[in-house]
């Protein structure tokens, strides 16, 4: 009897199947034989549909392309080349096979699609990874370059030989399909050590690894492709994870506004910073909160910003700059949520006013100076327990400053990190960066929109008051942040697709925002 053969389906992008579970490398590695054998399906079967899949994608991707270099390395990820490979040539294409691994030296599956590629009368240039790497700078015809050399069993460090390969391969200019992700790729962290190859389009398999969507990864993995083989929601059935990939599909949902609305619901936000010479940032967050839902604004910037801060937007309401003043004001009795710490400063008025905001029994989204303020009041033992909700919001930096370590600890684990601030500083941690990561502790939820082009003066700031705005209209905080980051990033990139991300403000997203959180509803989507 023939082995039974998956049901896969034909790969579909990422962003069209989301939400999605993420998992580590070892889950997927450790789980996926047992996995099929529970569907009938053998694994050489498995790697036959996975061949197929990276096939049936050139295909449809690069109907027109001649010629295709494919790179195999050693286990599974090299037997999907091998396949990929016969697939190929028996449809006419010109094919040249490079492998880093002797023949003899291939086991199992892998040296089954192998001898099957040599059936197909295939020729395969076996030679050791500095020699490729010299057979590929001197080639220049290939149209589309396969990556099969490492799978999601790479970890570590690329030796000095894999280095100049996957480099050769980064400076080749043909475009790049990379197997199940890209060689060098740390498939748990995504990151880099010392390089990876940067793929155009990158097809993972089964079930999504999480290093694939966050941190240097965005740098190499391209446009995300997943194949499940036929395995996929057997998978997800069979083993949990607790890390989740968010898109514009099931979004928490905002009520629908009241027929009886009135300015006290959903209520004030009260954001505090804007010190000397630093006006724009609260500015930013304030405006922000208004534009996603905050009924009332009430800020309490340093007297010399307050022209600066309030020019141009009467909505905005005063509040004092003195901790005393401001605990018997009426907009901090009025208020529901506070943002703490855009332009709040680091001097002996930013002090004051941050040891008042942090004793109160209001949610709280913390930024910037305000988490390096958080930082010192945990160290010194003066952090109260969180009876209220509590929102930090670091980049890799601030996350290094709250836990005490170094940018490249953070870098190296972002996932352990993210859950790390959440849980010592009790609240919800959102970790900026290239997938922004966010977690309560428990869960993560990684964010999939954005862009370079938000890379820019004040963008954290309009995240603040985004933030602010949702803990104000839903009741669950992790549903609220998540919310805030989707159209954050949202707004970035519907701007990006009609002018490009050069030059883009963070101010520039306050027309767009408006328009998203009306209608990113509609049609369970959030596109123009």
């Amino acid at each position: 009897m023939p082995p039974a053969r998956s049901k896969a389906k034909l790969p579909i992008k990422l962003a069209d199947c989301l939400p999605q579970p993420a998992y580590r490398a070892g889950q997927v590695k450790d789980n996926e034989a047992e996995v099929a054998a529970s569907q009938g399906i053998e694994m050489y079967a498995l790697m036959e549909s996975a061949g197929g899949a990276v096939f049936s994608l050139m295909q449809s991707l690069w109907p027109k392309a001649t010629k295709v270099l494919v790179l195999c390395g050693k286990g599974n990820n090299g037997g999907d080349g091998f396949i990929c490979a016969r697939l190929l040539r028996c449809s006419g294409i010109d094919v040249q096979v490079l492998s880093t691994v002797a023949k003899n030296a291939l086991k199992g599956d892998a040296l089954t699609a192998y001898l099957q590629l040599e059936k197909s009368g295939a020729e395969v240039l076996q030679a050791g990874e500095l020699a490729l790497a010299n057979y590929i700078k001197q080639d220049s015809g290939g149209q589309i370059i396969v990556d099969s050399l490492f799978g999601i069993g790479f970890h570590g460090q690329l030796s000095q030989d894999s280095e100049a390969l996957v480099r050769a391969v980064n400076s080749h200019g043909a475009k790049v399909i990379s197997v199940d992700l890209p060689s060098g790729l740390n498939a748990d962290s995504g990151t880099v050590n010392p390089e990876a190859v940067k793929a155009d389009v990158t097809l993972t398999f089964i079930a999504v690894k999480q290093g694939l969507l966050t941190g240097q990864a965005a740098g190499y993995v391209g446009c995300l492709y997943l194949a499940d083989l036929g395995l996929g929601q057997a998978f997800r059935e069979q083993i949990g994870s607790d890390h989740f990939i968010q898109g514009r599909q099931q979004l928490p949902v905002l009520e629908p506004v009241s027929a009886i609305r009135h300015k006290s619901s959903p209520g004030l936000v009260l954001a505090i910073g804007g010190n000397q010479m630093m006006p724009g940032a609260i500015r930013l967050a304030g405006e922000a909160a208004l534009r996603c839902g905050a009924s009332m604004l009430a800020v309490a910037c340093h007297q010399e910003n307050r022209n600066r801060v309030f020019n141009g937007l009467p909505e905005m309401m005063l509040a004092p700059d003195r901790a005393g003043e401001l605990a018997c004001s009426a907009v901090f009795n009025k208020a529901k949520v506070m943002i703490l710490g855009p332009g709040l400063g680091r001097d002996h008025w930013a002090k004051h006013l941050f040891d008042f905001a942090i004793t109160q029994q209001l949610a709280c989204v913390i930024d910037a100076d305000g988490l390096y303020l958080l930082r010192q009041a945990w160290q010194q033992g003066g952090l109260p327990d969180a009876g209220a909700t509590r929102v930090l919001t670091p980049h890799s930096a601030e996350a290094a400053c709250l836990l005490g370590c170094k940018i490249s600890e953070i870098n190296r684990d972002r996932f352990a990190a993210v859950k790390a601030i959440a849980r010592q500083y009790q609240g919800v941690c959102l970790l900026k960066g290239p997938g922004t990561l966010i977690s309560d502790g428990k869960t993560v939820w990684i964010n999939t929109c954005g862009n370079p082009g938000m890379a820019t003066g004040g963008m954290g700031d309009v995240l603040s008051g985004i933030i602010a705005a949702m803990l104000l209209q839903l009741s669950e905080p992790l549903a609220a942040v998540r919310l805030a980051a989707y159209l954050h990033g949202q707004a970035g990139d519907n701007i990006v697709a009609k002018q490009g991300q050069r030059g883009l403000l963070a101010s520039d997203l306050f027309p767009e925002l408006l328009y998203l959180v009306n209608h990113y509803q509609v049609d369970g989507g959030a596109e123009r």
